[in-house]
């Protein structure tokens, strides 16, 4: 998730095929409404039940000078069960009109969710559009922090986790909906549009350019990302031809050249380590540090606040197999984001002549690693796989606790043994989504003569400090 604790965190149209999944609730004839969320534990009202979305279409366009957005957006998705309203996520904007499958459709805004109703209920794949325009709003989160769409001095920033790119695109924003992108940027020329995915083509009109940018693989939509602004572009490849795209504000250029430099490198450890990387490019986006708060791992390309250290890059890379490929289930399941990130920063110190994991975790345990006494006292306040609330799903035990939990793992089943299961974890559920749950049984399945339980009750789930290292 965010890396970013001190310890360390106009008029637009959305055109949507949604070819629909599994709606619940009810409302008109010979359907059923779409329920305005999944019951995530932390956002009860994130994502929308009933559909599962396939492809975002995106077409925009945005005026830095106005602060306005404008553009088309083509969802496609599938239904379980007939549909007589649906739900998306859209915060702020206003919408100006909707229709499904080319007719108008009746529609109703409340919060976060707007409602559509169409003429006759659907099934299967269907088509709606969004048209809608206003200001894009930056959203605060319970932790304090700000995402959606961040103004810049020369654009804006959008970053979506957990519920942020509902304000700059209606969907379905929940992780457990993924889907692939296209997106398509009209900016005032002079300026750029970075995104995610492989660029698909650039296009002046006027005074205007046109940056498209196609992502293949499926994508949480809080992975979702747009840069806009002046950027030293750089387009290169690693040794096995992997194109590497990075965008770096110039006052952050040479600060930046060497650490970013070193992605083929940290790559290729990370595809030893965890096994074949599983998208399509790799790269960077890199702002000034008054820009954003925190480095976000956001799909082909994290997003840093000035120029990152190698530890928080190989953070950030290690995200591109968990949490962007193997994605949480829920937002209860972070843990297998960050702690598997943090635990990848272990290994690569220790893999590169730096502190061993086994002394990075006694330094934890004993309350010595953090300069101050509130953070180690702050790695025991809840277990890593139980936040106790929405504002403490990026805090300090889901990162380094969930490492611990990690380590212990890998001191039980052994280093090969350790590494193998790494890759499983990876493969098994390659751009699908996992729960801790369906973590705690693949280790199980994976180490059938070992005793996990003192780990889960102790290190996952317990609460405190555990009384044995």
């Amino acid at each position: 998730m965010r890396f970013h604790r001190p310890a360390f965190r106009g008029v637009a149209a959305v055109l949507l095929v949604v070819s629909v999944a599994g709606c619940g609730g009810g409302a008109g004839a010979g359907g059923a409404a779409g329920r305005p969320g999944v019951g995530d534990p932390y956002f009860p009202k994130a994502g929308n039940g009933g559909y599962d979305v396939g492809h975002y279409a995106l077409d925009l366009a945005y005026d830095p000078g106005a602060h306005r957005l404008t553009g088309t957006a083509t969802i496609t998705a599938r239904a379980t069960e007939d549909l007589s309203a649906l739900n998306l996520d859209l915060k702020g904007l206003d919408v100006e009109e909707v229709t499904v499958d080319g007719a108008a459709a009746r529609w109703s805004r409340a919060g976060q969710e707007l409602t559509v109703r169409p003429r006759e209920a659907v099934d299967g794949t269907f088509r709606v559009t969004v048209r809608y325009s206003g200001a894009p709003l930056t959203l605060t989160d319970p932790d304090g922090s700000q995402e959606g769409w961040l103004r810049t001095a020369d654009g804006a920033l959008a970053l979506g986790e957990p519920v942020g790119s509902m304000a700059w695109f209606p969907g379905s924003h929940h992780p457990s909906d993924k889907a692939t992108y296209s997106v398509s940027v009209t900016v005032p020329k002079g300026l750029r549009a970075v995104s995610n995915g492989e660029p698909a083509g650039e296009e002046g009109k006027g005074s205007r350019t046109v940056y498209r940018w196609r992502t293949g693989e499926p994508m949480a939509s809080y992975l979702a990302t747009l840069a806009i602004g002046r950027y030293d572009v750089r387009r290169t490849a690693t040794a096995g031809g992997l194109p590497v795209y990075t965008a770096v504000d110039p006052e952050q250029a040479g600060a930046s050249r060497a650490v970013l430099a070193r992605i083929p490198e940290v790559l290729a450890w990370a595809e030893r380590t965890f096994g074949p990387y599983p998208f399509s490019s790799a790269g960077a986006i890199v702002e000034r540090p008054e820009d954003a708060g925190y480095a976000l791992e956001t799909q082909n390309r994290p997003v840093f606040p000035g120029a990152p250290d190698t530890g928080l890059l190989v953070h950030e890379i290690a995200h591109q197999w968990y949490g962007n490929s193997v994605t949480p289930r829920t937002w209860r399941d972070m843990w297998l984001n960050e702690g598997f990130a943090t635990y990848a920063q272990w290994l690569w110190e220790e893999d590169h002549g730096g502190a061993t994991a086994q002394r990075t975790f006694d330094a934890l345990y004993a309350g010595g690693y953090f300069p101050d006494a509130e953070t180690n006292e702050a790695l025991w306040s809840f277990p890593p796989a139980e936040p106790p609330d929405a504002a403490h799903i990026s805090a300090t035990p889901v990162y380094w606790r969930g490492a611990m939990v990690l380590h212990k793992v890998r001191r039980t089943v052994g280093d090969d043994a350790f590494r193998a299961l790494l890759r499983g974890w990876a493969r098994e559920h390659r751009h699908g989504n996992a729960d801790t749950g369906d973590f705690t049984s693949y280790v199980e399945k994976s180490a059938p003569g070992e005793d996990f339980a003192g780990i889960w009750e102790d290190w996952l789930y317990g609460e405190g400090r555990p009384e044995r290292p």
